[in-house]
């Protein structure tokens, strides 16, 4: 199955391959909120500050338009890379600082039809972590957890074994084709707030 990648304000746009998914699960991590506090876009974290984050292999996703809106940031140093459309700050999808690990968090966001969501990679819900920063009461899922982390695993151990090329943000040797800026301290405060 093949879904449609958009931006809200439909500049970028692509499609996902629901075959190479590894996992669907809903994020609560304090970095993953201050991304979304830091685009600004409704509809990104649900009420207890859950991000809706599709598991998968890079090659996966293709761009058929707008890769010069796509911009990058980080949240510290070291940190996860983090891609979103800056035409409209809708956010794509998260990455390792290489791209020779076979790995993207590809966020709900941008895939608008919730429906086909649905029906390629399962509920929401099903898997959760970080539970501890949820901005409210949320069941963990642990034996679920369990086994998104190793469908992940094998996914990015299978295609370091078939030694897959860099793709989607990264160029050949593995370096991101734009640069991630990390947020300065005075943009960290507001999308990171300290918990109650």
């Amino acid at each position: 199955m093949t879904l449609e990648l958009r931006c809200r304000c439909g500049q970028v746009q692509g499609t996902v391959d629901a075959r190479r998914a590894y996992a669907r699960a809903t994020c609560y991590c304090r970095d993953c909120q201050a991304y979304a506090r830091h685009l600004g876009q409704p509809g990104v974290m649900d009420a207890q500050g859950g991000t809706d984050i599709i598991a998968m292999n890079p090659d996966a996703v293709t761009f058929t338009a707008g890769e010069e809106h796509i911009a990058g940031l980080c949240l510290r140093e070291g940190g996860l890379l983090r891609w979103y459309a800056g035409c409209c700050r809708t956010p794509l999808g998260n990455t390792p600082r290489h791209g020779h690990v076979a790995y993207v968090g590809v966020v709900a966001a941008c895939l608008p039809d919730a429906q086909q969501r649905d029906a390629a990679f399962g509920p929401r819900d099903r898997v959760v972590l970080n539970t501890g920063s949820a901005l409210g009461e949320v069941q963990p899922t642990p034996f679920a957890l369990i086994g998104s982390c190793l469908r992940i695993a094998a996914g990015i151990v299978t295609a370091k074994l078939r030694r897959q090329a860099p793709s989607l943000f990264f160029d050949m040797s593995g370096q991101p084709h734009r640069t991630a800026h990390p947020l300065s301290a005075r943009d960290r405060r507001p999308a990171r707030p300290e918990p109650a």
